[in-house]
């Protein structure tokens, strides 16, 4: 048996104790990496929720059997659904959750400006300089915007059901089958898109170091509810356009696609605005087509 004497830690000891410190040296250095370490997680977490559209969102369909670029939608039939076998309870709750998904693959990259300056403002503002200390309140304020669009997909959802038994909406593709909702649904998405309320919302959604000056909140719960008033007004500024899903195929990737570039332009470009008022007029002359085909 051996016995170890002295004030240094055996051999053995020393070693384990080395790379105790490395670990932590690791570990604190990749904390210090706070913007990196967040903007990855919302990279991977919109990954994540296209992955779960592409693979059907629990429809038991493939994202290719569902997607299709037509203008007129409403005249093209679609695959059936497999969702119709299951209890209206069951779909709705699925179609929540198919809802939720596509806005966290939609928004949150528009989202994300201000999440990150946010942090950035966070550490320079409190006293807990502790690495990693702006994590949470980080969470809590992406928390707090997705929590409004989970509203959002709640009464989206809700409106689908609607729409679905009294023929309004495919039962087969989940877009519309019919010319006048289509025509109706672009009609409204192309004069919110021209509006003042849709103007007042962007400048919110497009100006993160105005509206943390702005509604600066102190803490988790602060970070919440500020994330919860930014989310509202990206509902204010998107709900339209979001909308348009019911024309083109809920689950038309093709059409997901193209509303998440467009808001991303409108959010982040600087030529946005200019962008959200010419997408208003393309959406009133489609409607017009719409209404006459």
């Amino acid at each position: 048996m051996r016995v170890w004497s002295g004030i240094a830690p055996p051999p053995d000891d020393r070693a384990t104790a080395c790379r105790s410190r490395h670990r932590l040296t690791t570990v604190e250095a990749l904390l210090r990496r706070e913007r990196t370490v967040v903007a990855c997680g919302l990279a991977l977490l919109t990954l994540l929720a296209w992955s779960y559209l592409w693979m059907g969102a629990g429809t038991g369909m493939s994202a290719t059997a569902m997607t299709r670029l037509v203008l007129f939608p409403h005249l093209r039939a679609g695959p059936m659904s497999m969702m119709r076998m299951e209890s209206p309870h069951f779909v709705w709750a699925l179609a929540i959750v198919m809802w939720w998904v596509m806005m966290v693959a939609m928004m949150l990259p528009s989202a994300a400006p201000l999440v990150l300056l946010y942090g950035r403002v966070l550490r320079q503002r409190r006293a807990d300089t502790r690495p990693g200390a702006a994590y949470a309140p980080s969470a809590f304020l992406a928390a707090g915007y997705l929590a409004v669009w989970l509203a959002f997909s709640i009464a989206a959802a809700t409106l689908q059901s609607v729409l679905e038994p009294v023929g309004l909406l495919s039962t087969t593709t989940w877009w519309s089958s019919s010319a006048t909702l289509s025509a109706v649904i672009l009609a409204t998405a192309g004069l919110y898109q021209l509006s003042p309320l849709k103007h007042a919302c962007l400048v919110q959604c497009r100006g993160p170091a105005e509206f943390l000056m702005r509604y600066w909140r102190p803490g988790r719960l602060g970070a919440f509810v500020m994330g919860v008033r930014h989310g509202a007004s990206c509902v204010g500024c998107c709900w339209m356009l979001m909308a348009l899903l019911f024309v083109g195929g809920v689950m038309n990737l093709a059409w997901v696609a193209v509303l998440a570039v467009l808001v991303l332009v409108e959010k982040l470009a600087p030529a946005g605005p200019l962008v959200g008022r010419i997408s208003g007029v393309i959406l009133l002359v489609w409607a017009a087509a719409t209404a006459v085909v």
